[in-house]
C-alpha cells in the first residue's frame, strides 16, 4: 500500500499524468475529479486507487498494477534493460526520456514479465501512463513482440494492461511501425491457441488502440476508462458535431459491442484468474459428458400449468406449453448445468444482443462455451431480450464465442428457443 500511496506524490507533470493535477490535491488530499470529494492518499491507496464516494478509478503505475494483480513474490521481469534510443535525433527527444526516467524509475513505458495470478501462470504487460503517456516507441513495441514470444514459445496466456497515448512520434515510422510488428507476435501467440486477454485502462488511444489493445481474446476495462483512436476534439472538429458525454468511455463499448465486460479494479484479479482458469486443457473424452449432460437435464424438474404427460395435451395445449412463462430460460439451464459461468458481450463490430447469451463456464470437469437465445420472464424482460429474436449482431456474437472455442478445443453447448430471427429493417441493414 505505502507503493500506491507513492503514486500521488512527486511533481505536477506526474500528477497530471495520474488523472489529477497539481490544483487538486494538498499535502494529504487528493480531490476526486468526478465527485470533487476530497480523500485522504492512504484511504485511497487502501480502496486500490478507487474513491470511495463515486466509484472513480485513478491512474495507477505500471508496477503498482502488477502488485495489485498478480500473486505476492511471483512477478519476474523480462528485458528490464530494453530502452529507447533517438534514431532521428528528434529535438529535446532525449531530454524528454531522461526526465521520464528520473520521474518514473523505469527504463521505458511498459514493463514486461512472467507471474501468476491466483496461482495461474501468465505473462504480464503493464503500460506505465507516466512515462511520455506510455507512448509505443520501437523499444515499447521490442518489448511487448518479446513478451509474446516467450509467451507462445512457453505456451502461457498473455494478460495485458493497456494506458496509452499512441504512438510516440518522436521517432517517426519506426513508432508507427511497432502497430503491425506487435499485432503480428499476436498473431504468432494466437496461431498457436494461447489465450490473450486485454484489459483497457484509462486512457487506451491512438496506435494501441489500433493494434494489439484490440486484438485480445477477452477484452475486459475499466470503469469510466477512455478507449478510442481519434480524439473527441479532433472528431468534433472534423464533423462539426456534439457527441455524446459517454462517447469512447468503457459503457459506450460494452453497449456496442466493442469489449466483452467491464470489471471494477477490486474484481480484477479474481475475474482474471477465473477466465485463465476456465482456458485450461481438459483430456477427458466427451463421451462422459454427454452422460453427464443427459443426467443433468434428467435433474431439472418444471412444473407446468398443463399436464406433464404430452400424450394428453391437444395441438392448442401443446403451442400455449411452448408459450409459457414458466419454462426454463437459457440462463436457467446454464446456471443448473454449469459452473463459473462468465458471459461474454458484443459482436465487436455493432453492438451487444440481448437475446444472445454467451460465455465460458465449467461442465463438470471440462471448460465449454455456451452460448444461449434468451426469452424473458415477463413482458418488461421480454422487450429486454427482443422476444428471443436474434439480430445480425447476436450471430455474429455466436460465431465469434465458436470460433473462439474451436481456437481453444472446447466443446460447444447451445440451447435454442426462439420464435425465429428479427424481422426488422435494421437487421436487413445489418445482413441478417
Amino acid at each position: 500500500m505505502n507503493n500506491i500511496i507513492g503514486m500521488f506524490r512527486g511533481s505536477k507533470n506526474s500528477l497530471e499524468s495520474g488523472g489529477i493535477s497539481a490544483a487538486d490535491t494538498t499535502d494529504d488530499l487528493i480531490r476526486c475529479p468526478d465527485c470533487k470529494c476530497f480523500e485522504s492518499r492512504k484511504a485511497i491507496a487502501k480502496n486500490k486507487a478507487v474513491c470511495a464516494n463515486c466509484g472513480h478509478h485513478f491512474r495507477v503505475s505500471a508496477r503498482n498494477r502488477i502488485v495489485m494483480i498478480a500473486d505476492r513474490d511471483t512477478f519476474t521481469e523480462h528485458d528490464a534493460s530494453v530502452t529507447s534510443c533517438d534514431p532521428l535525433d528528434f529535438p529535446g527527444y532525449r531530454d524528454k526520456l531522461e526526465r521520464a526516467k528520473d520521474e518514473t524509475g523505469e527504463n521505458e513505458a511498459v514493463i514486461t514479465g512472467e507471474a501468476k495470478i491466483g496461482g495461474e501462470c501468465c505473462v504480464i504487460i503493464s503500460m506505465e501512463p507516466r512515462f511520455i503517456m506510455a507512448s509505443m516507441g520501437s523499444a515499447v513495441g521490442e518489448k511487448i513482440c518479446r513478451a509474446f514470444e516467450y509467451a507462445t514459445e512457453n505456451h502461457l496466456p498473455v494478460v495485458a494492461f493497456t494506458a496509452s497515448g499512441g504512438a510516440r512520434m518522436q521517432e517517426g515510422i519506426l513508432s508507427l511501425m511497432q502497430m503491425a510488428k506487435v499485432s503480428a507476435a499476436v498473431g504468432r501467440h494466437g496461431d498457436a491457441g494461447n489465450l490473450y486477454i486485454t484489459v483497457l485502462t484509462d486512457p487506451t488511444t491512438g496506435g494501441v488502440t489500433a493494434s494489439f489493445a484490440m486484438l485480445g481474446d477477452i477484452i475486459l476495462a475499466e470503469p469510466r476508462a477512455l478507449v478510442g483512436f481519434a480524439g473527441r476534439r479532433v472528431i468534433e472538429q472534423t464533423t462539426k458535431k456534439k457527441l455524446p458525454e459517454d462517447f469512447q468511455r468503457a459503457e459506450f463499448l460494452l453497449e456496442h459491442g466493442i469489449i466483452d465486460n467491464i470489471v471494477e479494479r477490486k474484481d480484477l484479479k479474481q475475474t482474471l484468474s477465473l477466465i485463465i482458469k476456465l482456458h485450461s486443457k481438459c483430456d477427458n473424452k466427451m463421451e462422459d459428458y454427454k452422460k453427464y449432460l443427459s443426467d443433468k437435464m434428467n435433474e431439472l424438474k418444471y412444473k407446468y400449468e398443463y399436464d406433464e404427460d404430452k400424450n394428453n395435451l391437444n395441438s392448442w395445449e401443446k403451442v400455449q406449453a411452448a408459450r409459457s412463462s414458466m419454462r426454463p430460460t437459457a440462463l436457467e439451464y446454464i446456471d443448473r448445468l454449469t459452473k463459473n459461468f462468465y458471459e461474454l458481450h458484443g459482436d465487436r463490430m455493432y453492438g451487444d444482443d440481448k437475446s444472445v447469451i454467451g460465455g465460458i463456464a465449467m461442465f463438470g470437469k471440462q471448460p465449454v462455451t455456451v452460448v444461449g437465445l434468451q426469452k424473458g420472464m415477463d413482458t418488461k424482460d421480454n422487450i429486454y431480450r427482443n422476444f428471443g429474436m436474434p439480430q445480425p449482431e447476436g450471430y455474429r456474437k455466436s460465431l465469434r464465442l465458436i470460433k473462439q472455442a474451436e481456437k481453444f478445443h472446447r466443446p460447444v453447448i447451445c440451447f435454442v428457443d426462439t420464435p425465429g430471427a428479427y424481422p426488422g429493417m435494421g437487421a436487413e441493414e445489418r445482413g441478417q
